[in-house]
């Protein structure tokens, strides 16, 4: 059972004694606070006993469901990708080196329970208590104050995780790490597109031009196209290298799709190019 979400965010803040769903997903993303009560949280694989003050965090991988024990009051905070993207001009740089979305999707995060002390276990009910409060607005998706509030809470998931020694940026690449693997990667255009490449290194795909961007002043687009054209150029400079050859070496379609593409950013045909040389 997969459930969906249209709307970018959306807050279910309910009580009950017996869970109303069975063991599901969604295309969402989700931070569940239990405001009070106590059972088991089916998480994936794990069974992890919850109680009052307890958070959870989703992503559109994992499948759960719940064993309520005693009475339960959640607060159910879900959001699309397109909650933070839209959230764009409010959002703090360190969001570029390890977005929500890439937090809630570690899976480590998922099998242990996040532990806070005070004061932090009160200011996570309390930034709760607000953004519920707050849900009784029609402009709640586009709010900053619910947004500052959200990310507020990610603050706090952060500190739970440095003290259960889990690095929530795992898989972020540096810089060396990332350019071998275009460059490993560069004859399969598949392979590196935004798509693909982003979930591979754990970065939201929303967010990994901004990341690309930060690591490197310049675009992810600008830099694979150049060094696609520089490895072309020197085949080129090799007359045993047919223009069919060199076309299926790098993912093109045939020869008219690498014309096209050396000529948009050349100037010049790879033909009038070889015959330069």
């Amino acid at each position: 059972m997969k459930r969906t979400q249209f709307d970018q965010l959306v807050i279910h803040d309910f009580e009950e004694k017996v869970f109303h769903l069975p063991s599901h997903s969604h295309t969402y993303y989700e931070l569940v606070y239990i405001r009070k009560g106590s059972g088991i949280h089916l998480l994936n694989s794990n069974k992890i006993p919850y109680t009052t003050g307890d958070l959870f965090i989703l992503s559109p991988e994992d499948h759960h469901h719940f064993e309520i024990k005693r009475s339960t009051h959640f607060t159910f905070i879900k959001f699309t990708d397109s909650y933070f993207a839209g959230h764009k001009m409010n959002r703090p740089d360190a969001l570029i080196l390890s977005t929500p979305e890439a937090i809630m999707s570690h899976k480590l995060l998922k099998e242990v329970k996040l532990k806070m002390d005070e004061p932090c276990v009160s200011i996570l009910r309390k930034i709760i208590e607000n953004i519920v409060d707050y849900n009784c607005r029609k402009d709640v998706a586009s709010s900053p104050l619910v947004y500052y509030q959200i990310l507020s809470i990610f603050g706090l998931i952060r500190e739970a995780a440095a003290k259960l020694s889990i690095r929530i940026d795992d898989g972020q690449p540096g810089k060396e790490e990332l350019i071998s693997y275009i460059h490993q990667h560069i004859y399969d255009p598949s392979l590196i597109r935004i798509k693909h490449i982003a979930p591979h290194f754990n970065i939201a795909v929303t967010y990994f031009s901004d990341y690309f961007r930060n690591k490197f002043e310049i675009s992810y687009r600008a830099y694979v196209s150049e060094y696609r054209i520089k490895l072309i150029e020197k085949r080129l400079k090799d007359p045993s290298l047919s223009m069919k050859h060199i076309a299926g070496e790098f993912g093109f379609t045939d020869e008219s799709h690498l014309s096209h593409f050396f000529k948009s950013r050349r100037k010049l045909s790879p033909m009038n190019f070889r015959q330069q040389e």
